[in-house]
């Protein structure tokens, strides 16, 4: 339960214990607020102590008389505003007219309140106030929470193109000088380890537009029934140079019907992520097998290594973004931290889950439950309900 502050300024007794008790059991059930809500009220008999007590006790909605002995309710409300103090302002009056109301307004008032009024009519009042300041609160924590991702990716993107474009710089700079002297085949090495390093900021640079295109909403999602054991097939396709070089074998079995109403892209990028972690995390000579079944609602995708797989502890965030796992074994393993956590985004777009389920130096098996049919959902990229990172 969540508790708003609400202060009354007004002059008159009778008005101030007439709010008090209205509000005293008021519990108001609001559509756009999960939690329960009730209010404690305080009271003031002018403005200037109404302003000494907000010092000490800011309060969250205000009822503000209009005519007050002192300072006015308008200079109240805009002593409010100087201070920038996250409060709502309702004016009480029984001067209620246009010119009033416009005033009070100008000066900051959420809203206008006119005497006499019923305690309908003010737990009306409150009810709107209530949901406004939540709602704006909630706005600003997510703005909050928007710039520190921001600070944060800006931070992390520095320290992950760091490393790669001085490794570039370095063997650019050994080759100008020739340090390896006239014999152009002993430079190759040094050519091959930076296409190798520019590969990984050209890995890291398209798995963030694909993020960021996703929480912006910006692209556009084309439905239509697509079998997904194809879409495998063609993903098997890309990663297959990288599994034979290291003699890694990868088999698909596929139930039927494989088919869902989805967006052929998103549904790729799912499956190039998860067969990319699944060769480049795997050991030489090893398998990766990915089944696709499922029932008449859901289709499950499941892919299943043999390589270094994941200890219990890194288990929790690991579907985050940029959360790579640094350890002996995945320290010369490139990556941008952001393939999982693409997946769970797009996941929660079907109205579905990423799980995982591995064990150290036995391998890892990570399966993605989808809805058959999207459009029960509303397509938005949320994450799963933080049971992604359990076993399944």
């Amino acid at each position: 339960m969540k508790t708003l502050r609400v202060m009354v300024i007004d002059d008159e007794p009778g008005t101030r214990l007439g709010i008090s008790r209205a509000l005293h059991d008021f519990r108001p059930r609001l559509d756009e607020v999960t939690e329960q809500i009730d209010y404690t009220v305080t009271e003031a008999e002018s403005g200037e102590s109404a302003i000494d007590r907000m010092r000490d006790d800011p309060p969250d909605i205000l009822l503000v008389d209009y005519r007050l002995p002192g300072i006015s309710g308008l200079e109240v409300i805009e002593q409010i505003r100087q201070r920038k103090l996250d409060a709502l302002a309702i004016m009480i009056t029984a001067y209620g007219s246009l010119d009033t109301a416009v005033a009070a307004t100008s000066h900051g008032a959420y809203d206008f309140l006119a005497k006499p009024f019923t305690p309908d009519d003010l737990k009306r009042v409150i009810g709107q106030a209530t949901v406004r300041l939540l709602l704006a609160r909630q706005a600003e924590q997510l703005a909050e929470e928007r710039r520190r991702a921001r600070a944060r990716l800006i931070r992390v993107l520095g320290h992950e193109l760091k490393a790669p474009l001085a490794a570039v710089e370095g063997y650019l700079r050994m080759i100008r000088q020739r340090q390896a002297g006239n014999d152009l085949p002993a430079y190759d090495a040094m050519l091959d380890r930076s296409l190798i390093r520019l590969d990984g900021m050209r890995t890291l640079i398209t798995d963030l537009l694909d993020m960021t295109r996703l929480e912006a909403g910006r692209r556009d999602r084309v439905l239509r029934q697509v079998d997904v054991a194809s879409l495998a097939r063609k993903a098997i396709d890309t990663v297959m140079p990288q599994a034979a070089a290291r003699r890694i074998a990868i088999r698909l079995h596929a139930t039927d019907p494989t088919t869902m109403l989805a967006d052929p892209v998103e549904i790729e990028i799912m499956l190039n992520n998860l067969l990319s972690n699944a060769v480049k995390y795997n050991r030489d000579d090893g398998n990766v097998l990915v089944t696709i079944d499922g029932d008449e609602d859901r289709l499950c995708i499941a892919v299943a290594d043999t390589g270094i797989g994941i200890a219990d502890r890194d288990l929790p965030g690991l579907f985050g973004e940029f959360t790579r796992i640094r350890n002996e074994q995945t320290c010369g393993i490139l990556g941008s931290g952001l393939g999982l956590s693409i997946v769970e985004r797009l996941a929660g777009g079907y109205g579905g889950s990423a799980l995982v389920h591995s064990e150290p130096n036995v391998g890892s098996t990570f399966t993605v439950a989808l809805k058959r049919d999207c459009s029960a959902t509303d397509g938005s990229w949320t994450s799963s309900t933080g049971s992604s990172s359990q076993p399944i």
